[in-house]
């Protein structure tokens, strides 16, 4: 509990009583007799009732995933990033071996990623996170790294091997298959609404949001364009048409009659749509639609009158392109920021002060070194990068102190 220790929400009277003079105090007569803390997280819940429903290694392993609301008592809230109350989700596991609960915390690390880059288009750098920066009672925490549009750092998930330690605060234990008894082997992992936070801000803009169509509510969005109540129910049907071509693809019909068409582009330009079609009764007469895609291309034209039957038979294909687009596009920008061979600490200090971004380091695997950084920089270690994400040329000293680099580092502010 002493890792959360300044962000829990502790109550100790259940009532509050009025002053003279006005204002209130908590009542003494309602004090508690033991302090809550407000769920800042739920291992202490979860381990009390695996306690209960294990006796023998064959009722492992358990496997638990759940969404639930979590308190921590922030002193600067940011929306989605750190709010006082958040939802996430979370699994909690019990095992027989060490072996196998961390086979299931990389299993679970690899089941984020897989999420965060192909649904939400977010390039993340995967690690191992330091001793200093782990989940508090764990063996080893692994983590998701992305880089938002300032070049901040936010971790976006992460998956935790316990070990025993839990199972020794809460007695779980079960009888082994060669006799005797074992205390289980857990794992947690989760994520929370601070992913939308990341989504917002690795791909959005000026204009607004810019939705990856594979979690965009809306995938397409059609805008009938018309003057006079003549034509209007003649292009409405076209709308309608257009948007039953497009089955298995989330479309929606703008029919609002009280916005101008400018005022529904900007709208849905601000709900970062991926595609705009909009058709009037000149398109209709031509057989073409206006396709604008939220964010064109490089060479591309935001805005292009085609053919119906093209734009019908291509938006699948558009809609794929478009999601491989936003994450190359936050790929190339999270690379270009990313700063590999730095050999001085005062070079460190100048990128960290300066453009910020992803440093790559060597560090010698002391807390003094780490803590000297966080000091006089801000920056932390973000992870300990898994060997696809390691410099080519592994670093050989510490950046701080210049002794044996024990491990390569991925410093940068963060969130």
């Amino acid at each position: 509990m002493e890792g959360f220790a300044k962000e829990a929400a502790i109550i100790t009277h259940t009532r509050l009583k009025a002053v003279e003079g006005g204002g209130l105090i908590p009542d003494p007569e309602s004090k508690l007799e033991e302090p809550l803390i407000v769920r800042p997280t739920s291992e202490t819940i979860i381990y009390e009732m695996f306690s209960r429903w294990v006796q023998s290694y064959r009722d492992l392993p358990l496997l638990y995933n759940q969404w639930a609301n979590v308190v921590r008592w922030e002193m600067r809230t940011r929306l989605f990033l750190r709010t006082t109350e958040f939802l996430w989700q979370e699994g909690h596991t019990a095992h027989v071996s060490h072996d196998e609960a961390e086979e299931e915390t990389l299993r679970m690390l690899s089941v984020y990623r897989e999420f965060m880059e192909d649904y939400l288009a977010m390039p993340v750098v995967v690690g191992q996170k330091s001793e200093s920066e782990k989940f508090a009672g764990a063996l080893r925490t692994y983590t998701c790294e992305a880089m938002m549009g300032d070049n901040k750092a936010l971790q976006n998930g992460t998956s935790h091997n316990l070990g025993q330690n839990f199972a020794r605060q809460f007695d779980l234990k079960f009888a082994g298959e060669q006799g005797g008894e074992e205390f289980a082997w857990n794992t947690s992992w989760g994520v929370s609404t601070r992913m939308v936070g990341g989504l917002v801000m690795t791909h959005g803009d000026d204009a607004g949001l810019v939705m990856p169509p594979r979690v965009a509510p809306i995938q397409v969005v059609i805008v009938p364009i018309f003057r006079k109540d003549e034509v209007r129910e003649q292009v409405l049907a076209k709308a309608h048409e257009i948007a039953a071509a497009l089955s298995g693809i989330r479309t929606h019909i703008d029919q609002r009659d009280k916005l101008t068409p400018g005022a529904k582009f900007f709208e849905w330009e601000t709900k970062g749509v991926p595609f705009r079609v909009e058709i009037g009764p000149k398109d209709i007469a031509k057989g073409q639609v206006v396709l604008v895609r939220r964010v064109p291309g490089e060479g591309e034209q935001r805005k292009q009158f085609l053919p119906e039957a093209e734009v019908l038979g291509s938006m699948i294909k558009r809609l794929e392109e478009y999601q491989q687009f936003l994450f190359d596009r936050a790929r190339v920008r999270r690379d270009e920021n990313s700063h590999r061979g730095v050999e001085s600490y005062g070079r460190f200090q100048e990128i960290i002060d300066g453009p910020g971004g992803f440093v790559y380091t060597g560090w010698c695997g002391s807390a003094e070194c780490e803590d000297k950084v966080k000091g006089e920089t801000k920056a932390t270690i973000r992870c300990l990068p898994f060997p696809e994400f390691q410099s080519p040329e592994p670093p050989t000293h510490c950046i701080v102190c210049g002794g044996e680099s024990r491990a390569e580092a991925v410093w940068a502010r963060a969130y």
